[in-house]
């Protein structure tokens, strides 16, 4: 499946209402995006370069694609590094920050996106399997916003934006692990909103759901034509209640509160869904 990673017009621009001049929202800024090389992620890594960020992505099983975004990246003149680490592993947070640090010097913005999905039924589920799926999709955006944060303070205007999933609210039969780490990144991005003011750090979450995006590429043959076959089932079934999206409809949001325009957002769980929670 091949996914238009420049559809929708890009929010990369700001304008000074009393001067007239016209400037990259990001411009200087420097981001971590975990997960960064596909998907969603890959949508948010090209929006936040285009809008003059530099960017860390950060990938695991499949660098390659994490490095093509990077080139594709630095093509449209933008910076961007690729970084591979294994973020169910609690040693990984610190290798990320320090990382970004030393390649760019600062940290402005911490994109949680990161996300395993084995989809499994709840008696199909190993305890470790489980476990697994909690270590990524939860607990590597509590120990990765623990070690930016003091970093996000320097900056002055830290952004904290967690993906979640519109199944962190709504029930999603084919996943109950990752529907329950999605719903805990929910709540942790509410607790972090609370912290985070005190050092001028906003934390706010974004909730994808019917979003065209490549299936992944780590299941087995036979879990990937399952899967894609409940994908094309409620697809068929839903094709006309809610509009199915781009991952630069999230990236365009990510953009959006990560600059100076989203300052006043903190706290919040924006569904970026066409109104899938709906049905």
């Amino acid at each position: 499946m091949t996914i238009d990673y420049l559809e929708r017009p890009a929010i990369v621009l700001g304008t000074d209402l009393k001067t007239g001049e016209h400037t990259r929202l990001l411009e200087g800024l420097v981001a971590i995006v975990t997960g960064g090389g596909k998907g969603v992620g890959k949508g948010i890594s090209i929006r936040l370069a285009e809008a003059g960020a530099k960017v860390v992505i950060v990938g695991n099983a499949n660098m390659t694609m994490a490095e093509e975004t990077c080139l594709f990246i630095r093509s449209r003149g933008g910076e961007a590094v690729p970084l591979g680490c294994d973020l169910a592993k609690p040693e990984s947070a610190q290798k990320v920050v320090d990382f970004t640090l030393e390649k760019f010097g600062r940290l402005d913005i911490l994109v949680n996106n990161a996300a395993y999905q084995p989809n499994r039924d709840i008696v199909e589920y190993p305890t470790e399997l489980f476990k697994k799926v909690m270590d990524v999709n939860l607990m590597s955006f509590l120990r990765l916003s623990m070690c930016a944060m003091p970093h996000l303070k320097e900056s002055g205007r830290g952004r904290i934006i967690n993906i979640s999933s519109v199944h962190g609210k709504k029930v999603a039969s084919f996943d109950i692990a990752y529907a329950t780490s999605k719903g805990g990144v929910t709540m942790l991005t509410r607790e972090l909103a609370v912290l985070g003011p005190q050092y001028g750090i906003t934390c706010n979450a974004i909730l994808p759901g019917g979003i065209e995006i490549e299936f992944k590429t780590s299941m087995e043959k036979g879990d990937l034509k399952e899967f894609k076959s409940i994908r094309v089932e409620r697809s068929r079934k839903f094709k006309f209640r809610y509009k199915m999206g781009f991952p630069s409809d999230v990236g365009n949001m990510v953009v959006f509160l990560a600059s100076e325009q989203g300052k006043h957002y903190n706290g919040t769980q924006i569904r970026a869904d066409g109104g899938m929670i709906l049905f």
